[in-house]
């Protein structure tokens, strides 16, 4: 199983209809199975996640945060982890929101 503690991403790409920064950072930490993080800049003024990490990586993960007009947003994400030539992670989303318009996209984050 992949160690996700301490590890630093930053998204490269973000569907038009996400609310994550390319400026933004996740920090992981990880006890057992379970990874968390708590973000924010750009239009999120703070946000929070929680996933369960398989055997192969994969992040089956919920979301919440509040934007930049004080709205409570949700989602789901599905995330696959890539091992580079340099032994660091990228890791590809694929999320749905579970509020507002409930519209799905994709993320690219990788780790720094």
């Amino acid at each position: 199983m992949i160690n996700y503690n301490n590890r630093v991403f930053r998204p490269l790409s973000n569907s038009e209809n996400g609310e994550v920064d390319l400026e933004m950072h996740f920090v992981y930490k990880q006890s057992g199975n379970i990874v968390t993080s708590t973000y924010s800049g750009g239009r999120i003024k703070t946000g929070h996640l929680i996933a369960i990490a398989d055997e192969n990586g994969n992040l089956d993960m919920r979301y919440h945060q509040v934007n930049d007009k004080g709205e409570i947003t949700t989602g789901i994400c599905r995330s696959t982890p890539e091992q580079l030539a340099d032994g660091k992670l990228r890791m590809h989303e694929k999320w749905q929101w579970t509020s507002g318009d409930f519209s799905e996209g994709e993320s690219l984050l990788e780790e720094q």
